[in-house]
């Protein structure tokens, strides 16, 4: 058997061939790749790799994923470069499609449309997707009137927090009214899903099934057309491929393909999505861009608060308040009452403040506090609000209103535990710290909401109208505001604004 070297041009008789290569030429030459075949016989192509024992197989291409934001990387790193998280990367070994059935294969996106048939947009109906009410108003709040026909929400949350227990509530709603109801138990078993409609007084009849195969699931869409699925959760569905249920690869694919299908049936479809230590959703960050909505259900204190993010079909940024008892998740219908429920009466230091968390208003607790330092530098605590901005207004009530700070421990609390970066809690800010330090209490009466800027001035904020109207209906007759609003005289400076008070 003579080895000869084989060197390759762009063209190629072979009839199973479709890249178009042949050898050049043959001969013997140290140091070039050899084929072991005979020499009579024809040199084989590189592109079809596995027909011969001299053939050419391409390498593998592995890419690293990040689990927390999706960033790729052809190596693993130890941190990744645009989340910042730590040991976050997944091995991704890329695997051939097969007719479709995976989730990134041939299908042309994650709408259900199939092939590339062109659609002129004047053709297209102006038809909005029907909504089905879930029965618990908070939840219809957030979703922006109900769950769409054919549409995928995303709802994460810490373990425990109560996804599953909300969503077993809505699955009840939407059965009791004659909707079918399809659940897909991953995670519990269906004897534990029992127990808990039992708990929560579920007598609607669901229907159940521990099967997680994407493909299975998207059986069942097509066979049944529920009006409602529930996936508990993406993490446990897998997909035809490589790779263990809650990888990259899995929960990507995964998504996609319930996506289709439930676009393609016209099946309110909710996802159960794990969260990181963070806070966000585990897995790709091209999940997020799949779905049609995402909430997050967060622990505040005694409540659970949900959140929009994301949301096609309506205004992101909403914001659901519930409260976790024995019977379930409660919504709670009067929020600003159930924050100022504790405030205390007559204390300085205590301002109720106007504000707007996403598109909601309410009224929360400003809380300050200053005492004597003990130390050379005078400590700053901030809680619940954005410490740059409340250096901002401390500072400004030294220069503009010659209040002495200097020698002050001052604390800034946000009452309720909640995180709320308003620039409308500045004026609520600057006169909580300036009654602490005067030792004045505010009177009863009296709610404020307002930007405070570097000259002393009070700029209006956003919403302001809906601010004035929810602290009318909680009683609150004295507003102390920016100009320009209806009604109200309105204060132009902070000095202005302690005057108002205190008149």
């Amino acid at each position: 058997m003579e080895r000869v070297a084989v060197l390759f041009r762009r063209t190629c008789n072979s009839e199973n061939c479709s890249k178009g290569r042949r050898p050049l030429r043959e001969r013997p030459l140290a140091g070039l790749f050899f084929c072991s075949l005979p020499a009579p016989l024809s040199i084989p192509c590189l592109s079809l790799p596995g027909s011969n024992p001299g053939d050419f197989v391409p390498k593998v291409k592995t890419n690293y994923i990040c689990n927390s934001c999706g960033y790729q990387s052809a190596k693993p790193l130890g941190r990744c470069p645009n989340c910042q998280a730590w040991n976050s990367f997944e091995e991704e070994v890329p695997t051939a499609s097969t007719s479709g059935k995976s989730g990134r294969g041939g299908l042309g996106g994650y709408g259900g449309v199939k092939g590339g048939k062109l659609t002129p947009l004047s053709t297209v109906g102006r038809r909005e997707e029907p909504r089905t009410p879930s029965g618990i108003p908070e939840l219809d709040r957030v979703l922006g009137g109900g769950l769409v026909a054919g549409g995928v929400t995303l709802i994460g949350g810490e373990p425990g927090i109560g996804k599953s227990t909300l969503l077993l509530q809505v699955a009840d709603k939407v059965a009791s009214r004659g909707g079918t109801v399809l659940y897909v138990a991953g995670e519990e078993s269906l004897e534990q899903i029992r127990l808990r409609a039992d708990r929560l007084g579920v007598a609607a009849d669901l229907q159940m099934t521990r099967d997680t195969r994407a493909e299975h699931i998207a059986a069942l869409l097509e066979e049944h057309k529920p009006a409602l699925c529930i996936v508990d959760s993406i993490q446990t569905v897998t997909v035809e491929g490589e790779g263990a249920p809650g990888g990259v690869a899995q929960v990507r694919d995964g998504t996609a393909m319930l996506t289709r299908a439930a676009k393609e049936t016209g099946t309110a479809t909710v996802l159960v999505g794990h969260v990181t230590k963070d806070g966000t959703v585990a897995g790709p960050k091209v999940m997020e861009h799949i779905v049609d909505t995402t909430v997050f259900l967060e622990t505040v204190g005694a409540f659970r608060l949900l959140r929009s993010v994301k949301n096609r079909f309506g205004q992101a940024g909403e914001l659901g308040v519930f409260e976790m008892r024995g019977e379930g998740l409660i919504a709670v219908d009067n929020p600003s009452a159930a924050f100022l429920a504790e405030r205390p009466l007559d204390v300085p230091g205590s301002v109720v403040a106007a504000t707007v968390d996403g598109q909601r208003p309410m009224l929360l607790e400003v809380q300050a506090l200053a005492s004597k330092t003990p130390y050379p530098n005078a400590r700053r605590v901030v809680v619940g609000l954005d410490p740059r901005r409340v250096d901002v207004v401390l500072a400004v009530l030294e220069r503009r209103l010659d209040l002495t700070l200097g020698g002050l421990d001052v604390y800034v609390n946000l009452a309720g535990g909640l995180k709320v970066p308003d620039p409308g809690l500045d004026l609520a800010v600057a006169l909580a710290v300036y009654s602490a330090v005067v030792g004045r209490a505010l009177p009863q009466n009296v709610a404020v909401f307002g930007e405070v800027g570097l000259a002393g001035e009070v700029r209006s904020t956003q919403m302001a109208l809906r601010r004035a109207e929810e602290a009318g209906r909680a009683g609150y007759k004295r507003l102390v505001v920016p100009p320009g609003l209806d009604g109200q005289a309105g204060v132009k400076s902070v000095e202005e604004a302690v005057k108002a008070v205190w008149r």
